[in-house]
Formats: structure tokens, sequence, C-alpha cells
């Protein structure tokens, strides 16, 4: 928790009586504030994207629905009579991932209600795509973690509540695919915190920190209220997915990711770990076990600028020996189900030809990690 000389001076006024927290619905105080656009925080850089929300709106929902439509419909999910058309959800897990099967309706539904979701929870939507299903929202900070004492409300009261900062930035990519049981909903959590640069410290970068599963199970459960469910149903399903054993590490063979698990369930693993570790599904094809994905905004940029860990690969090549700017290279992840319970992953370049061993052990060993 930081805060400025401001605060300090303020202090000195009086002793400020303190204010009780709401509880949250769930496990984990959340009150999420997204950072405004191109301002910083204690005169701090921000992390590296945290820009001015692009919304793209030329795609169509499935079933015919426009985006137009869904910006009419967000105000009439929040209705109790909507959310109570909504049932037959629930939460499911592999290891540390977990997504909600809604069993009754389409993504198309779903988009609009998605949206209120996380504009509710404080989170501004950066990016959406309703045509592939992905949303994704704008860095924000959880600022329950912040001590809620007299002197932060009074601050706040005088337009100085900025002057406290834990430090910390979450983003969610939120990803929807509709399958014969119903539609699939995926969060998928990246954090960022402000550290020293140096030594010295006299100047501070943001840096990215782990993934949070539990994170992103909370808010899987708050959405499930959000549907229609009730607390204390959600609560179960999130406490049914908690304790799991852990599953042993799928190996890595022959330039290959060994995964312990028929196709459909290594297909909704390998998406989920797409999106955790910083790669964007552009398309995808589930009856050929393909997903299209290019690095995210900022997946790429030097590591002097925050860059994420696809920026210390630096194979950004195409096929042809071509040199390919930053971002704009794209891969296909193919998946093969050899048996029931074995499934190969493979890396290949957009038109399906290998890459270089370098490229391909370091990248299978990122998806190893978040498969766990």
């Amino acid at each position: 928790m930081k805060f400025s000389a401001s605060a300090a001076i303020l202090l000195a006024a009086g002793t400020l009586a303190a204010c009780s927290s709401t509880q949250a619905p769930l496990n984990k105080p959340l009150d999420y504030k997204s950072d405004a656009p191109a301002k910083t925080v204690a005169g701090l850089e921000v992390p590296p994207d945290l820009t001015t929300p692009q919304i793209q709106n030329k795609f169509n929902l499935p079933g015919g629905v426009t985006t137009a439509d869904a910006d009419a419909q967000t105000a009439a999910a929040a209705s109790p009579v909507a959310l109570n058309q909504i049932d037959n959800v629930k939460m499911e897990r592999a290891g540390t991932q977990r997504w909600l099967l809604v069993g009754n309706k389409k993504a198309a539904e779903l988009w609009p209600v998605l949206k209120a979701f996380w504009q509710e929870n404080g989170f501004v939507i950066k990016t959406e795509d309703p045509g592939v299903g992905i949303m994704e929202t704008d860095w924000a900070e959880n600022r329950a973690k912040l001590p809620n004492d007299g002197l932060r409300k009074l601050l706040e009261t005088v337009g100085l509540g900025s002057v406290y900062s834990t430090g910390e930035r979450d983003k969610f990519r939120i990803r929807l695919e509709n399958t014969p049981q119903g539609t699939e909903v995926y969060f998928s959590h990246r954090g960022m915190e402000e550290v020293y640069a140096d030594n010295s410290k006299t100047n501070t970068i943001w840096q990215a920190r782990p993934t949070d599963p539990n994170l992103e199970a909370e808010l899987l459960g708050r959405f499930m209220i959000r549907l229609g469910m009730t607390e204390d149903k959600a609560k179960a399903q999130v406490q049914q997915t908690l304790a799991k054993p852990a599953k042993p590490q799928d190996p890595i063979v022959d330039g290959q990711l060994q995964l312990n698990d028929g196709f459909d369930r290594a297909w909704r693993r390998v998406g989920l770990a797409l999106d955790r570790v910083g790669l964007i599904v552009t398309d995808r094809d589930r009856s050929q076990g393909v997903y299209f994905v290019k690095p995210a905004k900022g997946e790429t940029d030097s590591k002097d600028e925050g860059g994420g860990f696809w920026s210390s690969l630096a194979f950004w090549k195409s096929s042809d020996g071509k040199t390919v700017k930053p971002g704009e290279q794209e891969y296909r992840i193919k998946l093969l189900e050899q048996n029931a319970n074995a499934t190969t992953l493979q890396i290949q370049d957009k038109q399906g030809k290998p890459l270089a061993d370098d490229f391909v052990k370091a990248a299978l060993g990122k998806l190893q990690t978040e498969l766990q």
C-alpha cells in the first residue's frame, strides 16, 4: 500500500473514525475501480496496455443478434425476470482451471448479461469481439485491499483517493464457446505489480505477477449469482472446486505436449491456458482441433518496456523468413486425440508448418505450467 506526502500532511490534521467494509458475497472482498485513461497512479507509469478502451463493434453476435441489439439489451439484462430465466448453471474444474457451463443459453444471449456484470463490478470493457466470443477488461485496482480507515475516507471525499494505491492491477479475458451441452464461460486473470526498478528505489516499473485461479473462481461464482443462482448455491459450487488433488504434470515429448485427457477435456484446458499465457484466440475450429492465436498487445514489447513472456523468445519470423512486427505473427495450436485419455498438443505457424525447436520448447513449457 502506497500513499503520497499529501496523505501524511492530512494525517496530522486529526484522528478520524474508521468505516466498516461491506462483506463480500463469496470469499474475497472485491471493490474494483478502473484507472482513468491517460492517467497515472501517484505519478507512476501505468502497466503496459492501460490505454483508452477500444470496443470493436464490427462483428455480429452468434445467432444473428447485432452488437447494437446487445447494447440495448444490457439494461434489460439487469431485471429479475431476465435473470430468473437462466438456470442449469454448473461450475466445472480441471486442475487449477475452472469454467461455467450454462446449459440452456447460447453465447449471444449471455453476452449482454456478461458485459453488464463486468461493468457493475467496476471494470471498463477494453475490447470485445462477439463473433469470436472474446471480451477483455481494462486494468483495474482492487481497492478492497486498501485500509478502510478514516484518513482514506477523507481523502476520497476531497478527491485525493488516488494517493492510496495497492501497487497491483488486474484484468480479465472472458471467452464464450457454444457446445452441444450449452455455453462454456471462461474467465482468465492477468496481474501486474509495481516494483522498484533498481536498488536506488527511486523509480518503479510494472511487471507481471502470477495468475490467481481462486480470484477467477470468485468472479465465476459471482457471475452465477448474477445469472440468478442463490448465494448459498453459488458458494457451494465454488467450494466444491477448491480442494482437488494436484495432477501430475503433462510431459513434453518430441516437441509435443502430451495431455493426459481426452479431446473434449483437453480442448477446454488448452483454451483457458492460452488466455492465461497472453495469447489471444483469433479463431478456432474445434472439429479440426485448432486454435488460431497471436500474442496479446503488450506481450511482445521489450522487457524494458514491461513486455510479457513472449517478448523474451524473440522468434518473430514468418515461415518464409521475413521479419514480422511484434504482435502480428499468428500461430496454430493443434490438438490431436490419441485415445480416450490422451491428446497431443503441437505449436505450428499459421500455415501449419513446424517452428524453430527452441521456440517450441519454450512455448510448450509455458503452456505446460498453466495447464496444471
